[in-house]
């Protein structure tokens, strides 16, 4: 009877378009009435247990990181770099929007961040260059959804605080996955655009200018080197990662660079304390949700119901493959992650599955919850930066949607592209 209660009070919260956090709040709150063995004064105890974390702070300071990178001028440096060595290539901008990605990833954490970051220089310089609005926007969409794969990210930092796996190998993991998932948009925007006759910058830069490009750049190239080698050497903790990156960026916009002037640094630190209140009240109420699932064993009554419907690995993989692209549709990242999780991941633990190499399925298929209609955050996050409507960024979206999906299904059915690197440095 409370698992009725706690899911249908969510669909209806949700049908009703209730602020996400708020219709997960709502329906543990009902979940705990009905029950009657849980005091009320429980979910007030769990919205502020659960952001007494060390690991969850560093998704505030992510995401601070991110919105200095952007403000800062170390995006624009990376961008002039990349254009210098790849933007001569057929299709040159597409490839070097997935490349100036995949490097703001490894700072930001956050797709919707990379996507507003690096869309504001790239999609102008693209329209200019002739290449389409719809193909341009879907681009920058689908290419910031990298931003949770590629570590840090904000989503595997959620992961593991909610099922007790290690982050540290977790970011390791996300890297093979990442560098596959933007080479295979970059062979398929190179394929495209040259089907369409989309040439690259006619300008060829000499030696000296691509150094030129490099030292100017250099702050900002080391960023990444020294947020995620500090990780990996055991220098510091994720959380103390994102310390660093969020220091690192202040220092180089409002000292090295000069473009962080003292109006638009409370300008961004408003927009990361907006964007962070958002995300810390989701994780508060759906940490209670998941406490409810646990006592009323509702992940064990799942999992049981699943295995007496099949036991083939392969068969269940897939279905919870479906089921995450599914809820990717509806809900965003952070209590998608919070809610199934834990629900999700003994299952998958029953047939074999290494935690680490499920955790990365999940954000995989999440990222692409990104780009999916109705709820699909990149892509409102890439209409708005394009100043176009979201049925312009759908006509493009479909062709990237199937890379992605067909990268999925090779990182679900091949573990060794996420667990070499954890198994490498263990």
């Amino acid at each position: 009877m409370v698992a009725v209660v706690l899911f249908v009070t969510l669909v209806i919260t949700l049908v009703l378009n209730m602020p996400v956090g708020i219709a997960i709040g709502l329906s543990s709150l009902f979940a705990i009435l009905a029950d009657g063995r849980i005091s009320s004064l429980y979910m007030v105890q769990q919205l502020v247990t659960s952001a007494d974390s060390f690991p969850l702070m560093a998704i505030p300071l992510f995401i601070l990181a991110g919105e200095l990178m952007g403000a800062g001028g170390v995006s624009k440096r990376l961008l002039n770099v990349c254009n210098v060595f790849l933007g001569r290539f057929t299709g040159g901008l597409a490839t070097v929007t997935v490349v100036l990605c995949m490097f703001f990833a490894a700072v930001s954490g956050s797709g919707p961040a990379t996507v507003a970051a690096i869309g504001a220089m790239v999609i102008p310089a693209m329209l200019e260059k002739g290449y389409s609005k719809s193909f341009t926007l879907a681009l920058i969409a689908v290419a910031g959804s990298i931003g949770v794969i590629i570590p840090p990210s904000i989503p595997m930092v959620i992961y593991g605080v909610s099922t007790s796996t290690s982050i540290s190998s977790l970011f390791m993991a996300g890297v093979v996955p990442g560098l596959l998932i933007g080479t295979s948009l970059i062979l398929m925007s190179y394929v495209y655009c040259k089907k369409q006759g989309w040439k690259g910058d006619e300008k060829r830069y000499s030696r000296k200018e691509k150094w030129a490009a490099i030292w100017d750049a250099k702050w900002a190239l080391i960023n990444p080197v020294i947020i995620l080698g500090g990780i990996y050497a055991g220098i510091f903790t994720p959380t103390e990662a994102a310390a660093v990156a969020a220091v690192y960026a202040f220092i180089c916009g409002a000292f090295i660079y000069r473009e962080l002037n003292i109006k638009e640094m409370f300008q961004t630190i408003g927009s990361a304390c907006g964007t962070t209140g958002t995300t810390m009240v989701i994780i508060g109420c759906a940490t209670a949700f998941t406490k409810i699932l646990t006592i009323e064993k509702i992940p064990d009554a799942i999992t049981s119901g699943i295995m007496g419907f099949t036991d083939n690995k392969i068969l269940i993989l897939f279905l919870i493959n479906i089921l995450l692209l599914i809820v990717g549709c509806f809900m965003d990242t952070t209590p998608a992650m919070m809610v199934l999780a834990p629900i999700l991941l003994p299952i998958a633990v029953k047939f074999g599955v290494d935690p680490i190499h499920f955790g990365i399925i999940m954000v995989v298929n999440l990222a692409i919850g990104f780009i999916t209609p109705p709820l699909g955050i990149n892509l409102f996050v890439a209409s708005k930066v394009g100043r176009s409507n979201l049925e312009t960024v759908c006509q493009g979206i479909v062709r990237f949607l199937l890379v992605m999906i067909v990268d999925l299904l090779l990182i679900t059915f091949i573990p060794w592209i996420s667990m070499v690197l954890p198994k490498m440095l263990m």
